[in-house]
């Protein structure tokens, strides 16, 4: 029972199988500690060959173990929660909170409006009052396709919206409905009638936008539609620019309805002013001018913020949301509801791992009662928390909800000419918007900074995963999308963790000692790069000198290596599995966690390391969203493309070939010698050689047997011979 007798919205479970986890746990930390009294009892004597090469590799596995015992904590205990929504509405149908939508797109090239307006029609379309729903496009591309785009979308939700709560549609994402459903032909004629007109109706706004963007500009004819294109008579630069604010549809307005007679949610197109002397701060500046400009015209109390590829992909995920919000036991201590970033175009095997399975159902959901960090895309907030406001005995006495009954009286057109001062460039001058007020500036990972920063104020946060997944995007389709993507994570992440927003001194009586280790599970992923590269090359390396650094296979020793290599494996592949994965998938998924920590994760610790010197600054980087039908067939065919002379790629070969060149010097030492003992103190190295080969399968594929143009560059192949071959010639003599 919860407050007042009455039944609570939600329930919690913890998981199950913690048993044979503690078991895996514990067994593998007598491993570990065994591992560690080898290093120790068995370290070479000074002056003699490998001694150094020994201490590096002890000081790397202390670096494993420590994150080992943080990924450990994190699983001690994760939580799933399960929302009773036919409660929600009963008690609280008529008193329903107001709820605005922010989508942030940046790039018309990069994130096609199609696409952008695609996320927009599916979140208005939600299974919810649209009178309480305003939906608000913040664009920083400043572009008038995408205004152009926004615009035929207001006019194509007069249809799309009664369709889908007609017939109670799944997903309400026109694109995504439509290309995975077939006519309905006999079950419902009535309905395949409509099904027909409305996606003629799609198709033809989506060819429209098309035949736009193809030409790169608006016709007059259509600029004579609406006054909003207007604005851009003034605009020569997308980074120059005023103010234009538009209320496509206003809610407020009696004749804003839908075919069918009922009132439409609230449409808002928003690019923010730029100027070139003033920094804008990226995706934290857009959400900022878009909660003050929410609050000028709708004011909800609950904001959602999704990326402008993640379409809704559950018409009821508000009222999942609210189960925990309007809780009355536990509901007002609560900040945000975070959902899982979840992708529509994985392949079977995940060539790249972009699903996240393990992240996204197992860690975030050990953060423990604390709460998960905020992931920037498909969160609830109360508006409340994201405006600064501590949480105290006062949010405990407060209603949950409101009702706004001083609605803003003004026409429209005063309101988008009053707000336009609240999204201009000044407008935050010696103020605390990106500090103490909304999400904060000067880091690539805004997000995860701004959440920590909200539970460190008294707040607690939910992560919940409901069976049918709220959203969906875009996952990377190459690979050099992907590793740039974890770069800005990992670099961002560390920033966090180097700065006075480190959870172990900035929470550290704010937050539970568990959710401050949690943090870290992401925060350390950039130093991680240093024990895996020390991994991935030096054991190869000591191989061609015959160097052993393990223990002889006929030692007792070689039993807590051997147990804790293959226990962390066999526990790793079953989590995969139980997320959902396949045994290649998982293969795959260790592929690119090798990939990731070898360059992305340097790449993001080095940018780190120099930026904490002054030589570097932060950016921030756009993942394309959009891929050419080559590129969709390779990724769909999981064949790995490179194509691109990144440094990246030159370090993914140069390890690889190091690997190869050093695995086939060992076999022929073992051969040449014939004798036992050789292959008795180096199996265990190449055995960890040939793992590293088999990872680096596909980079020797584009290093040597394609032909296409995704093949790995000449200059990177090239490059990464010469100094694959000097490393081992350095390591020979």
């Amino acid at each position: 029972m919860g407050r007042d007798g009455q039944l609570p919205l939600f329930e919690t479970k913890a998981a199950k199988g913690r048993i044979l986890f503690g078991l895996y746990a514990v067994s593998t930390f007598v491993g570990i500690c065994l591992i560690c009294v080898y290093r120790l009892t068995h370290l070479p004597e000074e002056g003699k060959v490998g001694r150094w090469a020994w201490i590096g590799l002890f000081l790397s596995e202390l670096g494993y173990i420590l994150y080992w015992f943080i990924t450990v904590t994190v699983r001690l205990k994760p939580i799933y929660r399960y929302t009773f929504k036919d409660r929600l509405t009963q008690r609280y149908e008529k008193v329903l909170p107001g709820i605005d939508i922010f989508v942030c797109t940046a790039n018309p090239i990069i994130e096609p409006p199609t696409m952008v307006i695609n996320t927009v029609l599916s979140v208005m379309a939600y299974d919810y009052p649209p009178e309480k729903l305003s939906v608000y496009l913040s664009d920083d591309g400043g572009s008038c396709l995408t205004f152009y785009a926004l615009l035929e979308a207001s006019q194509f939700s007069k249809v799309w919206l009664p369709f889908c709560k007609k017939f109670k549609v799944e997903p309400r994402c026109p694109e995504a409905y439509f290309s995975s459903t077939s006519e309905p032909h006999h079950n419902d004629p009535l309905m395949a009638e409509e099904w027909s007109s409305i996606k003629k109706l799609y198709e033809d706004m989506r060819n429209r936008i098309e035949s736009a963007m193809k030409v790169g500009q608006i016709s007059e004819e259509i600029r004579k539609q609406h006054k909003g294109f207007g604005e851009w008579d003034l605009v020569s630069d997308p980074r120059n620019h005023q103010t234009i604010l538009q209320i496509l549809i206003d809610g407020r307005d009696g004749k804003a309805m839908d075919v069918e007679g009922q009132p439409l949610p609230t449409l808002v197109y928003l690019s923010r002013e730029k100027r070139p002397k003033y920094a804008h701060n990226f995706k934290a500046g857009a959400m900022n001018a878009l909660i003050r400009v929410s609050s000028r015209i709708s004011n909800g109390e609950i904001i959602l913020n999704v990326d402008c590829d993640m379409y809704s992909n559950n018409s009821e995920s508000v009222k999942d949301a609210l189960c925990f919000l309007m809780d009355e036991e536990t509901g007002r201590e609560i900040a945000y509801v975070q959902f899982p970033q979840c992708f529509n175009n994985i392949t079977k095997n995940d060539l790249y791992a972009s699903s996240l399975n393990v992240i996204m159902e197992v860690e975030l959901a050990g953060f423990g009662s604390g709460g998960p960090c905020y992931i920037g895309t498909g969160c609830f907030h109360r508006r409340e928390t994201l405006c600064g406001k501590k949480y105290d005995m006062e949010c405990e006495r407060e209603q949950t909800t409101r009702n706004n009954d001083g609605k803003i009286e003004e026409s429209a057109s005063v309101l988008e000419e009053t707000c336009k001062v609240l999204a201009s460039c000044s407008y935050e001058d010696n103020t605390q918007w990106g500090k103490e007020m909304g999400l904060k500036y000067g880091c690539p990972v805004e997000d995860v900074l701004t959440g920590l920063s909200i539970q460190c104020r008294g707040w607690k946060s939910i992560y919940f995963t409901p069976e049918r997944k709220a959203f969906l995007g875009v996952a990377p389709t190459t690979l050099l999308q992907s590793l740039i993507q974890h770069k800005r994570w990992s670099e961002g992440d560390f920033q966090i963790f180097l700065s006075s927003y480190c959870p172990f001194t900035y929470g550290h009586k704010r937050i539970p000692l568990k959710l401050q280790i949690s943090y870290c599970i992401f925060l350390l992923w950039a130093p991680n790069c240093l024990p895996t590269l020390y991994y991935v090359a030096i054991p190869s390396l000591c191989l061609l000198k015959g160097i052993s650094l393990f223990p002889k296979i006929s030692s007792l020793w070689i039993l807590p290596f051997a147990y804790v290599m293959s226990s962390s494996c066999a526990y790793s592949l079953g989590e995969f599995i139980w997320c959902g994965g396949t045994l290649l998938g998982w293969w795959n998924d260790q592929r690119m966690w090798v990939f990731k920590r070898t360059t992305s994760h340097f790449f993001g610790f080095s940018e780190t390391i120099l930026k904490q010197l002054g030589f570097s600054r932060s950016s921030f980087a756009v993942t394309s969203k959009v891929a050419d039908e080559e590129e969709s067939k390779r990724f769909e065919q999981e064949i790995m493309e490179f194509g691109a002379a990144s440094p990246m790629f030159t370090i993914l070969a140069t390890l690889a070939l190091l690997n190869l060149f050093t695995f086939v010097g060992g076999i022929k030492r073992v051969i040449i010698d014939m004798q036992a003992q050789v292959l008795d103190s180096l199996l265990l190295q190449i055995l960890l050689c040939g793992v590293l080969v088999l990872m680096n399968l596909p980079v020797y594929h584009g290093l040597f047997f394609r032909k296409d143009a995704t093949r790995m560059p000449y200059s990177v192949t090239y490059q990464s011979i010469a100094f694959a071959l000097l490393a081992c010639s350095l390591a020979l003599y």
